[in-house]
Order: C-alpha cells, then structure tokens, then sequence
C-alpha cells in the first residue's frame, strides 16, 4: 500500500493542492479560494491541472490534514464513487474518486476551496457544489480525472 492509499485508508490527505493518484503520482492543481467569488454564491470554481507534484515531498514539506468526508455518490454508469468533504479549518475541500470496491483512484486536495457537500451528474460530467454553493464542474473522461 503506498503512501496516498495509507493517508486515505486513516482519514487524511496531503495539506498541499494537488491530485494525489492512488499510485502515488500527482498533478499540481490550481484552484481559487472562495474568497474571489464569495458576495456572488453560486459561481463556477475555477479548476486547472498543472504539471507533474513530487508526492512524498509534497507530504514532507506540507503535512496532512483530516478527511471529513460530506457525501458519497454512486458515478451513473456503476463504475465507482465520487466522494467529497472538507478538513482542517473549514477552508479545505477535496473529492476523490473510487472504484467500485470503493478502492482509492484519487483524490484532489483544495486548501482554499471550501467543503463540497454534494454531486450531481449531467452525463459524463460531474457538478460539485461547496458549502458557499458555488460549483465545479469536472469532466469525467478527462484521462486525468478518469
């Protein structure tokens, strides 16, 4: 079991945005805090993948916080889950993605973000919304999120 899989299996996630993947790769992540868009809730999140995130030194460097998970979903076509929730001080959101055995494929780490508490599905695509109400939409086939 690597080190993503351990965090996962005891409640945690790695303090640093990213997308941390089961196989203990990742992607940096770039995502506004709320606080850009807080007065007009209901905004889209801006979301963007970057290059590759060193994990291990990611955990090294930044720490972990809690997973406290809000919702899980079952994804439309019965191959996995979508999971999110929050951490730490209220500020932290994260989804993960899961298997159908609910086996971790990833999870993405927003420290300012805020809570997502629920999902719905337009086919392929995914619509999270935080506890500000405001949404991020991921597309599901992206062979990053897939």
């Amino acid at each position: 079991m690597g080190l993503i899989q351990r965090l996962w299996a005891g409640g945690e996630l790695p303090f640093r945005d990213g997308l941390y993947r089961a196989d203990d790769t990742g992607l940096e992540l770039y995502v506004d805090g709320p606080g850009a868009y807080h007065p007009d809730a209901g905004q889209p999140i801006p979301f963007r993948l970057g290059g590759p995130l060193g994990v291990a030194e990611a955990v090294a460097e930044d720490g972990t916080t809690e997973a406290d998970p809000c919702f899980e979903s079952p994804l439309p076509d019965g191959s996995g889950w979508i999971t999110g929730g929050g951490g730490g001080m209220g500020n932290i959101g994260y989804l993960a993605r899961l298997d159908a055995d609910h086996s971790l494929r990833w999870v993405a780490a927003m420290w300012a973000s805020n809570p997502f508490v629920s999902v719905r599905y337009a086919g392929t695509t995914a619509v999270l919304t935080n506890d500000w109400r405001n949404r991020l939409t991921l597309d599901l086939t992206d062979p990053a999120l897939s």
